[in-house]
């Protein structure tokens, strides 16, 4: 991904990203895991997760964004973080199992990427993956019609492209059979209660927005998220107390081999 992460933006509505983490772990069973990496640690929230349920095993989390390392390395200052790219990394030792949670979406070709991972996972051990499922909720739709503007259009043709088009379950399932033992997915949709529109806005500036706000000026960003918060309030009503229901679905892998 082109765009630079913030952190602080991204933890902003740290309990709501952290919840799917903690619903993909509790679907691991790996009573005696000695290596786990977090693939895509972001700023440590699901590191944190892995370093409470298996204390005792050597954690590692990756990300490509140098400001994650940094602000997981102070969050845990404990455990090991690596600077590196999925789609080059390679680690040092069979897994026991790998963790990536909320990452995946931003890498093409699951066809080859997921057997890739599961190679690195040891006999007996797993992938767990999570992955936001709502490049068609308004949310994203809207993302893509604000894009449209003849001011910037030519700039933000290529933002479209940064997420990858999550496949459906029974792909995931043809995709990993050959190198699984046993598979579970699911699709959970959960239902954030955020402060109006605004909130939307603010959500998605720690994530999906990233790649368009970062190809504008600063004059161009506020303008860009006035249109886009315009195209959000048909979908989304603003409830009596001010309070907007964000539906979010997310598709869950955990692969055993």
């Amino acid at each position: 991904m082109s765009a630079a992460w913030s952190p602080s933006q991204y933890l902003r509505f740290e309990d709501h990203r952290t919840r799917p983490a903690m619903d993909l772990l509790a679907r691991v069973a790996a009573p005696n895991a000695t290596r786990i990496t977090d693939i895509g640690c972001g700023p440590g929230n699901s590191t944190e997760l892995l370093i409470e349920r298996f204390p005792l095993a050597d954690i590692l989390g990756m990300d490509s964004s140098p400001k994650m390392i940094e602000a997981a390395g102070k969050r845990l200052s404990s455990c090991r973080f690596e600077l590196a790219d999925i789609a080059s990394w390679r680690p040092d030792a069979p897994q026991d199992l790998l963790f990536a949670n909320a990452v995946l979406q931003w890498l093409p070709d699951h066809e080859t990427l997921l057997p890739t991972l599961m190679s690195f996972v040891r006999d007996g051990g797993m992938l767990a993956v999570q992955m936001p499922d709502n490049l068609n909720e308004p949310t994203h739709v809207g993302m893509r019609t604000a894009a449209d503007d003849g001011r910037w259009v030519d700039r933000l043709r290529a933002a479209d492209g940064e997420r990858t088009t999550i496949l459906s379950a029974s792909d995931y399932w043809s995709i990993l059979k050959p190198h699984a033992a046993k598979i579970d997915i699911w699709r959970t949709t959960y239902n954030h209660p955020l402060a109006g529109l605004d909130g939307i806005v603010d959500w998605f500036k720690g994530s999906g927005l990233l790649p368009y706000l970062s190809r504008l000026s600063v004059v161009e960003q506020a303008e860009y998220l006035r249109i886009y918060k315009g195209l959000l309030a048909d979908s989304y009503p603003v409830m009596a107390d001010g309070t907007v229901l964000l539906p979010f679905p997310r598709l869950f892998i955990v692969a055993s081999r």
